[in-house]
């Protein structure tokens, strides 16, 4: 892990928080293992979480019809985008890992926190219709998530009233990291930490810290490639791959079940 580039996107008001600890954790263990690690600390930063024209520096292409997408590509490919989103596409590129951290609010990402991913993430530079998913452009670094729940592990259950948790991370590891291309590495969760005791918070705490001794070697969550999709015909998988788990009792993934039982822990465990 020597000499490698670590990023924290950090989004929590309050030093004194578990996450503000884990956060700090990460940086001590990874900094002592020869990491160079970086910390966006969004709501110090005053982080703008809108994604806008203001964006933009100068006049963009079509003020009338604007297209977010669209138009922070030109900006991008032209330098022209602000220099807080140019910062944190800096910070991004020179990354090896990036750990995401946060207290889960609404079943995601705060809003401050969703926000970069809106800004940050831009077309063009983060993915391009050519270069996603499996070839995206980041397929060389890796990404996880680290976040504190309100709710006990057994309210994410497949029989708990807040559902699976495999499933509420979907959107957010498939739809977000993965579709840049990271390898994106098994959730770190802490479950409930304001409603236990302070014995048990040092040992979450404990646990995470073991985890990053060898968190940049771990192999990373299992995903359908591209090249399994026919793009040709709206990027269905092709029948051949269909055919090869047609016997299987579950699906490929959590998303791409194929009308199959999920697979158990696909979006909380490598290799399943």
């Amino acid at each position: 892990m020597a000499s490698k580039k670590v990023l924290i996107v950090y989004a929590h008001q309050s030093s004194g928080s578990f996450n503000s600890a884990a956060k700090d954790a990460a940086v001590e263990v990874l900094t002592a293992k020869g990491c160079t690690v970086e910390v966006s600390d969004l709501y110090a930063m005053t982080f703008k979480a809108t994604a806008t024209a203001e964006d933009i520096t100068g006049k963009v292409k079509n003020a009338d019809h604007f297209c977010y997408g669209e138009e922070t590509k030109l900006a991008w490919e032209a330098g022209k985008l602000t220099a807080d989103i140019t910062e944190e596409q800096r910070k991004l590129t020179e990354a090896d890992l990036v750990i995401f951290q946060f207290p889960m609010y609404w079943f995601t990402v705060p809003a401050i926190m969703k926000g970069w991913m809106d800004r940050v993430l831009t077309l063009g530079f983060a993915f391009t219709h050519e270069k996603r998913y499996s070839q995206g452009i980041f397929k060389d670094k890796k990404a996880m998530l680290s976040f504190t729940t309100g709710s006990q592990e057994s309210m994410f259950s497949a029989y708990g009233i807040n559902g699976d948790m495999n499933v509420t991370l979907w959107p957010l590891q498939n739809g977000i990291l993965h579709y840049c291309g990271f390898q994106v590495l098994a959730p770190q969760i802490f479950w409930a930490p304001s409603h236990v005791p302070s014995e048990a918070r040092g040992t979450m705490l404990e646990g995470w810290r073991t985890r990053m001794q060898g968190l940049l070697g771990e192999n990373p969550l299992a995903f359908t490639p591209l090249d399994c999709f026919d793009g040709e015909k709206g990027y269905q998988l092709k029948p051949e791959v269909h055919e090869q788990h047609a016997a299987k009792e579950f699906g490929l993934t959590v998303g791409i079940h194929l009308g199959k039982a999920l697979p158990p822990n696909n979006q909380m465990k490598a290799g399943v």
